[in-house]
């Protein structure tokens, strides 16, 4: 039976991939003081929907209880963080991996169901902003991800906008327009911006740095520059990067790389329940598949027992003991064929003779040599 359209089973080696990728994302959250959080992947759907466009709410989606209440998945978490953050103490700073979904198109790299990865600081300041950037930047270096973080500043785009003349009830769609310059080709952008008479705003978002300075709200560029540079991570300001999202009002942030046409994560700063707060958020589906790392095959070793099944057991015991992943079978040429077709590295055979030795002959599948060794050398040789 196949899985519905936009849905995958994920086995094998990419699910071992994954575990290992969460397990590193965890110790890093965990090293910058955010506090892990779970949370119901059905809402309200009045709950779930609010504060949002109509562009996000279309992707939602939404289903009833036998109380037909209306009912949605999660599509995203941080709208989730308007209840997890009342009444806490601030800064309240929490990280979350969990499923999330969302009814629209399906491609290589978008799925309907994926596994979201945030982290959030509800009461944050712009040197709060950078700890995250250096945060994620240790992440792509440790899964050897060649990337790029761009940031800018919806308060710079919404000044812009106001000196250019830009209608107020414009500016939003004009920002949204903007957003796409690196997704769609420049001449339709233009072409969609003249309805608002915005086109012009293409060639002014082409000038250098320099040429920023002179509007107030490149002060708050400035310091997360400077920041930025305490903390020893590389950033690129982008003055067209604008992250559509309405709720973005201060600093705006994207992570791209040339192996990827979607970015790898997005974030900024937005308000919860009134307060000044920044996150950051991405899929952990994107970065498994950039990610260059390696996993360890599991299980590491399969245990024959030989009409010795209580001293299977014991070597068994002490091996998991030592953090090897194996399991017994007891017929020879099955468990030698079982091995070779999930190309599981060993097999230790624990026999009358192996007993007598007080060794046991482990069997490297790969070039098929065999050594007797004592539990102890087994151990060693099992976990190099």
């Amino acid at each position: 039976m196949e899985t519905v359209k936009g849905f995958r089973d994920i086995t094998n080696e990419e699910a071992l991939k994954r575990e290992k990728i969460k397990e590193l994302l965890i110790r890093k959250f965990q090293a910058y003081g955010f506090v892990p959080v779970e949370t119901p992947i059905i809402e309200y759907e009045q709950f779930a929907k609010a504060d949002q466009s109509e562009e996000t709410i279309s992707d939602i989606f939404r289903l009833k209880d036998k109380g037909q209440r209306a009912l949605a998945l999660r599509y995203e978490l941080t709208f989730q963080l308007k209840r997890l953050a009342k009444n806490k103490k601030l800064p309240y700073r929490r990280y979350q991996i969990g499923e999330v979904f969302r009814d629209e198109p399906v491609s290589s790299n978008r799925f309907r169901q994926f596994t979201q990865c945030d982290v959030d600081i509800v009461g944050s300041t712009i040197r709060d902003e950078a700890e995250i950037l250096k945060l994620f930047f240790e992440i792509l270096k440790e899964l050897k991800i060649d990337a790029n973080i761009y940031i800018n500043n919806r308060k710079l785009l919404n000044e812009i906008l106001e000196k250019e003349g830009i209608k107020p009830n414009d500016r939003l769609q004009v920002i949204k327009e903007i957003d796409k310059l690196d997704k769609l080709p420049e001449a339709q952008v233009r072409e969609n911006l003249k309805k608002y008479n915005a086109e012009k705003l293409i060639a002014l978002l082409k000038k250098p740095i320099s040429y920023f300075k002179k509007y107030k709200s490149f002060e708050e560029i400035e310091k997360l520059l400077s920041y930025c540079k305490e903390y020893n991570v590389k950033v690129k300001f982008q003055p067209s990067l604008a992250r559509g999202l309405a709720y973005y009002n201060g600093s705006v942030f994207e992570i791209k790389s040339k192996a990827m046409k979607e970015s790898i994560a997005g974030g900024g700063s937005y308000l919860i329940n009134g307060i000044r707060s920044t996150g950051i958020s991405f899929g952990l589906d994107r970065l498994t598949s950039l990610a260059k790392i390696s996993v360890e095959k599991l299980p590491k070793a399969i245990v024959i027992s030989i009409a010795q099944e209580k001293n299977a057991i014991k070597l068994a015991e002490k091996l998991r003991a030592n953090n090897i992943s194996c399991f017994i079978m007891d017929k020879i040429s099955k468990a030698l064929e079982y091995a070779n077709a999930k190309a599981i590295p060993f097999v230790v055979f624990v026999g009358k003779e192996e007993i007598k030795k007080k060794k046991f002959r482990l069997r490297d599948m790969k070039i098929g040599k065999e050594k007797l060794l004592s539990v102890s050398e087994l151990i060693k040789k099992l976990k190099s």
